[in-house]
């Protein structure tokens, strides 16, 4: 009969079901890629932050705003690498131009083995490729070519604040002395506090802070740092800067913070006030070869003026700059200030407390 409607019901049906089939076949298709795709997502970022732990928060990102010079180009700005200009770590910094001869720019050679050299010029660009204070040497750019190493910097005319204090005929003037003291505090706390990750620079001292044009101090040689996590406070490292500015925690085989480099900023804050080094060996009397320990004994016994000379200084400022250095050089890293508040301090905005005895929690 035409008119029967079953088997057009029963193909409705099947072809129904094939739908459905085809439909949960596609989803689940959908699903199984969806799945594939995050978890390949998932591992290229376990992978990219695995590479951010090796080489440190900033690693060496393509993205820096660096120039990059070949070789050849800073072999001819530094004439063959002719004018030495001094030596940091792990290698020699050379003076050059660019631009016809119109900007003079410093090249540091990195000069040690391969290892060391190539963990150098990663730290060194890692810690300040992103950095941007008037109290910091700014890096220009850098020469990655086959095993050359070379980092350019801003020129400093005025050479090393090491320089100033030690070799110069010249005695900078007390209130130079106080300005470039807060120089130095600004650029370590920029460091410290004001980076996107904090930096301990490890190697604060006289000859790795260079005097501009206009004698603004300013923090070099970035070799030794150490890059901590963006919510890290302290690592394990090796023994890292020179003798006389170490931290007392360096040879207990604990870890290291950002308060390593306030001991050595008040040792320097010492050789400032007093222009002369922390170890003198020719001192006339035995009791001024080491710095602080004469520092402390003058604080003590209030002849505080024996530190200067016959110069003419403000006291209070004097005592002041004293009491914050004293307060740096403590043996135990938590008595030591932030120094956020030793710019404070030397700015006298908050007051200064009496200091204990450094080596006083050690005797």
């Amino acid at each position: 009969m035409l008119g029967n409607p079953q088997p057009v019901v029963v193909k409705s049906k099947t072809a129904v079901m094939l739908i459905l089939i085809l439909t949960i076949g596609l989803l689940t298709s959908s699903c199984v890629a969806l799945a594939i795709s995050g978890l390949f997502v998932y591992k290229i970022r376990i992978l990219r932050y695995r590479r951010l732990l090796e080489y440190g928060y900033l690693g060496l990102p393509e993205e820096l705003t660096l120039q990059l010079f070949s070789y050849n180009e800073l072999r001819k700005a530094t004439n063959g690498f002719k004018e030495e200009l001094g030596k940091g770590s792990f290698g020699s910094v050379y003076k050059g131009t660019l631009c016809k001869g119109k900007k003079i720019i410093a090249v540091k050679r990195l000069e040690k083995v391969v290892e060391e050299g190539e963990r150098e010029f990663h730290a060194e660009v890692r810690a300040i490729g992103r950095t941007n204070h008037r109290n910091l040497v700014r890096l220009l750019g850098y020469c990655n070519e086959d095993s050359k190493r070379l980092l350019v910097y801003e020129y400093m005319s005025n050479g090393s604040l090491a320089d100033l204090l030690f070799k110069s005929t010249r005695r900078p003037d007390w209130r130079e002395r106080v300005r470039i003291a807060l120089n130095v505090a600004r650029g370590i706390l920029y460091l410290h506090d004001e980076c996107e990750a904090p930096i301990i620079h490890c190697d604060i001292k006289p000859q790795n802070i260079l005097m501009d044009d206009f004698w603004i101090a300013k923090i070099s040689d970035f070799g030794l740092s150490k890059l901590l996590m963006p919510d890290q406070t302290r690592t394990f490292t090796g023994v890292r800067g020179t003798r006389g500015y170490l931290a007392p925690e360096w040879q207990r085989n604990t870890p290291i913070s950002v308060k390593a480099d306030i001991y050595s900023y008040g040792i320097v804050l010492l050789e400032i006030v007093c222009c002369r080094r922390n170890l003198e060996v020719h001192a006339l009397n035995p009791e001024e070869v080491i710095l602080s320990s004469w520092v402390y004994k003058c604080f003590v016994g209030r002849q505080l003026t024996k530190l200067v000379g016959g110069e003419e200084v403000d006291r209070n400022t004097l005592e002041n700059m004293v009491k914050v250095a004293l307060w740096c050089i403590q043996d135990e890293p938590h008595l030591r200030p932030s120094m956020k508040s030793v710019v404070l301090m030397l700015e006298g905005i908050t007051d200064v407390s009496i200091p204990p005895c450094p080596t006083a929690a050690s005797m």
